[in-house]
C-alpha cells in the first residue's frame, strides 16, 4: 500500500494525498519521506502549475505518529542525540520543501489538522477547509512545547500574534468556522478537494513566472524588515515581466476582445 498518492485530476494541477487514514495520516517517517519525495517530483514537473495537498479519510494529518514513528533515512550508526537531530531535520525539510516549491500549494484540509498536521497546512500557500475540519497546536497538550516545525513563525503571520498565543498556549481546538473567521483558512467547502482543484485551475490560467514571483513576494513580504526594501523587490519583479513578456499587452487585447487572455510568457 502506498502511503502517498499523486493524482492529476485536471491538466496542470496535481493532488498529493497522505494515504494512511487508519492512523489519521500521522506523520511517521514511512509517510513523510515519500511525501517529501512526491513534493520534489511534482515540483520538478514543469507541466504542473498548482499543487493540492490533502489527507485520505476523515483527517488531514494528526501530527506525530504515537504508535510507530518509523525510522528516518540515513541514521545508521548514530548516537541517540544525533539520531534525534536527523529525525527533526527530516520533518523540517518537509515543511521547507512545501514552502520552496515553484508552484503555489493549496491545503485542502478535510478533517483534523493537529500538531505537525497544523504545521503542514500552514506551510501551504492557501488553505481551504471542509466544515468538519479543525486545528490544534497539540504539543502543549502532550506536555511539550506547542512550537514545532515553524508553528511559532507561521501561525502568528496567519492569524496575528494574539490569536496565535491563544491557540498555542491553550491547546484548544479551532473549528472550521472560527478558522475562516480569523483567517487561518480562506474559505469553507463541502467538497474541499474539488474546490482546491478549481482554485488550482484558476491559478494555472495566469502567467507561470507571474505566479511564481507572486509566491516569492508573499513569502519575502512576511520576512521583510522594511516596506521600502520590500517594495523595491516587488518593483523589480513587475519590471522583469513587463520588459521580457508581452503579457500586459495580451491582457489589454483580451479585455477589448471580450476573451480570456493567453499568456505565453515571452515576446
Amino acid at each position: 500500500m502506498s502511503f502517498v498518492l499523486v493524482d492529476h485530476p485536471v491538466p496542470q494541477v496535481a493532488v498529493i494525498t497522505l494515504n494512511r487514514p487508519e492512523r489519521m495520516n500521522a506523520m511517521g517517517f514511512d509517510v513523510m519521506v515519500p511525501f517529501r519525495d512526491a513534493l520534489l517530483e511534482v515540483g520538478h514537473d514543469n507541466a504542473v502549475r498548482a499543487v493540492v495537498v490533502t489527507g485520505a479519510g476523515t483527517g488531514f494529518s494528526s501530527g506525530a505518529d504515537q504508535e510507530s514513528a518509523g525510522v528516518p533515512p540515513h541514521v545508521d550508526g548514530l548516537t541517540r542525540p544525533t539520531y534525534a537531530l536527523r529525525a527533526i531535520e527530516m520533518l523540517e525539510d518537509v515543511v521547507l520543501t512545501l514552502r520552496r516549491l515553484h508552484q503555489p500549494v493549496i491545503a485542502a484540509v478535510n478533517g483534523a489538522a493537529i500538531g505537525g498536521g497544523l504545521c503542514l497546512a500552514l506551510a501551504c500557500d492557501l488553505r481551504l477547509a471542509a466544515p468538519a475540519a479543525y486545528f490544534r497546536a497539540a504539543g502543549i497538550n502532550n506536555g511539550l512545547t506547542a512550537s514545532e516545525l515553524g508553528l511559532s513563525f507561521l501561525l502568528p503571520r496567519a492569524v496575528g500574534s494574539a490569536r496565535a498565543a491563544d491557540i498555542m498556549l491553550t491547546g484548544r481546538d479551532v473549528g472550521a468556522e472560527e478558522a475562516e473567521r480569523i483567517g487561518l483558512v480562506s474559505a469553507l467547502h463541502d467538497d474541499v478537494v474539488a474546490a482546491a482543484v478549481e482554485t488550482g485551475q484558476r491559478i494555472a490560467a495566469f502567467s507561470q513566472p507571474g505566479i511564481e514571483l507572486t509566491k516569492k513576494s508573499l513569502h519575502a513580504g512576511i520576512a521583510a524588515s522594511s516596506l521600502e526594501t520590500h517594495m523595491t523587490s516587488e518593483g523589480l519583479g513587475q519590471l522583469y515581466l513587463r520588459l521580457l513578456t508581452d503579457n500586459f499587452e495580451e491582457a489589454t487585447r483580451a479585455r477589448k476582445d471580450g476573451r480570456t487572455p493567453t499568456f505565453k510568457d515571452g515576446r
